[in-house]
């Protein structure tokens, strides 16, 4: 029997909408659901009329906000950007003071600071959560990352962990419910609070940037192995199949694999892979982490080359038209086919954790930049189910800020340090036989670059700061004098080369 008034509102009827509000109700929790199409919403609650907790439809937002008790919590799930502010004008004249507005779409963190702050002046609260899993993990438990006021996830709290991914205490697994396509219970939850204002959606938005690295560091490896070795996409699947009962263990590979064995459902033949066609879409999420990291001066070269090897793809015709003209190496591969494959896997493992250890410290940077208190540990927990990058991986970094939790860079706790020390041979095997044989693999490129790098107690830039001095005068710093003490060379006119104009 439905309640008087239902614990919680979703707006947003669409796949990933429908699931939460379906997971929501799976675990007890009365929700009513408003969507633009009156149709839509009256056929999902027809659909499901025996969930535990229970769905109410609303034919207009008057109607849905007066169906939830107070302080109202009302979760929009529409398309970032435009749509998601005019819910946001719809709903306030509706709603009073303290009510909770909830925004689980994919928002620019700058966007959720702006909403939160114009909220908070009306009397209203604001949380912006990223909601990671796509539709299955929103279905069965996604991770979730909410931020903004603290007091007003203490009201969403009960629901946000009943809902979420959850993970054994001590391995980090996953638990799987009871059977196939049920929600799980019991475990560690998959979320915690954030941060205030936009700090929920800008670790969702780093998370996005780091599935970018990861997926196109999986497709480098592919690419090796189809390459280098001539290998069939289900050999390939086995492989990663192996993979996955390893250190890679996660989402992605186990995806991977399932991919690779699958035959083309039309030709009933053909690998389904290579029927495919080679171009890669992108939503901006992993865009907006590369910008984000030159505007804040952080070095994330790895997560920034997965973001161009979209774009290249996407210039298909160009790349056929070159590939009639541009010719590479002929050098072959003649080694081990066991020890290529065992070489490959380190170096993938390698670039992961640089890719990771970039995203971890642009967090870092942006949280200065934004007065937020991030809890790097606890962030690497709820990552560890539910969403895309769910990996065992992630128990690692977990036990790393548990040890450190001011750690400067992943690469400099004693088990990353230790498992690069050990695998680097083969990454640099890898890197430099992928140049030799002409078979592109930058994100492996850029991490092992940005390792160096960063490894390196003293760069070039040197050279690169005397040449702006030169012809700039932008002065430079000594290794004789105290930081923060500029000089400038008065370089002579007569030996200074001119511009042409």
């Amino acid at each position: 029997m439905a309640k008087p008034l239902s614990d919680i509102g979703l707006v947003g009827l669409a796949v990933m909408g429908q699931n939460l509000a379906l997971n929501i109700a799976d675990h007890g929790f009365q929700i009513s659901v408003y969507n633009r199409t009156v149709e839509k919403t009256e056929k999902f609650v027809a659909d499901h009329p025996a969930t535990p907790g229970g769905l109410v439809g609303a034919k207009s937002l008057e109607e849905f906000v007066r169906s939830l008790s107070r302080p109202r919590k009302i979760v929009i799930l529409v398309q970032a950007g435009k749509a998601t502010d005019a819910v946001i004008d719809g709903l306030v004249p509706l709603l009073e003071q303290n009510d909770i507005i909830i925004d689980g779409g994919n928002a620019l963190w700058t966007d959720t600071i702006r909403r939160e702050k114009a909220l908070r002046e009306k009397g209203l609260r604001f949380i912006g959560s990223g909601v990671s899993g796509g539709e299955e993990g929103a279905r069965f438990g996604p991770s979730l990352m909410p931020g903004g006021d603290p007091a007003a996830f203490k009201e969403l709290q009960p629901i946000w962990e009943a809902v979420a991914a959850k993970v054994d205490a001590k391995t980090g697994k996953p638990i799987p419910g009871a059977k196939p396509g049920q929600p799980v219970t019991g475990g560690v939850p998959c979320t915690a609070y954030i941060g205030e204002n936009g700090a929920g959606h800008y670790v969702k938005m780093v998370h996005n940037g780091i599935e970018y690295g990861d997926m196109q560091m999986i497709c480098e490896a592919y690419a090796l192995m189809s390459g280098l070795l001539g290998l069939k996409p289900a050999e390939m699947g086995d492989i990663f199949s192996e993979w996955n009962k390893g250190a890679l263990d996660s989402f992605l590979i186990e995806i991977t694999a399932d991919i690779l064995k699958q035959k083309d459902p039309q030709t009933k033949r053909k690998a389904f892979v290579d029927v495919v066609l080679d171009t890669a879409g992108q939503k901006g999420t992993g865009k907006w982490t590369s910008t984000n990291a030159l505007d804040m001066g952080v070095a994330a070269p790895t997560i920034a080359e997965s973001v161009f090897a979209r774009c290249i793809s996407a210039i298909k015709d160009e790349r056929v038209a070159a590939a009639k003209i541009l010719k590479g190496p002929g050098k072959k591969y003649r080694g081990s086919k066991k020890a290529l494959v065992q070489a490959i896997h380190d170096a993938l493992y390698c670039s992961k954790i640089c890719s990771y250890a970039q995203g971890f410290q642009l967090m870092r940077t942006a949280q200065k930049e934004y007065n937020w208190t991030l809890h790097f540990g606890e962030i690497a927990q709820i990552w560890r189910g539910g969403c895309i990058i769910r990996a065992a991986f992630l128990q690692k970094i977990t036990e790393a800020y548990a040890r450190k939790p001011d750690l400067a860079n992943l690469l400099l706790d004693p088990y990353f340090n230790k498992t690069v020390q050990k695998a680097q041979a083969n990454w640099r095997k890898v890197v430099a036989l992928a140049a030799e044989c002409g078979v592109p693999a930058p994100t492996f490129a850029s991490a092992l670059a940005y390792y160096d790098s960063y490894r390196s107690a003293r760069l070039p830039a040197n050279l690169l700061q005397a040449q702006r001095d030169y012809f700039g005068a932008h002065t430079y710093e000594r290794t004789d004098a105290p930081r923060g003490k500029f000089f400038h060379v008065d370089w002579p006119e007569a030996t200074r080369p001119q511009l042409k104009v």
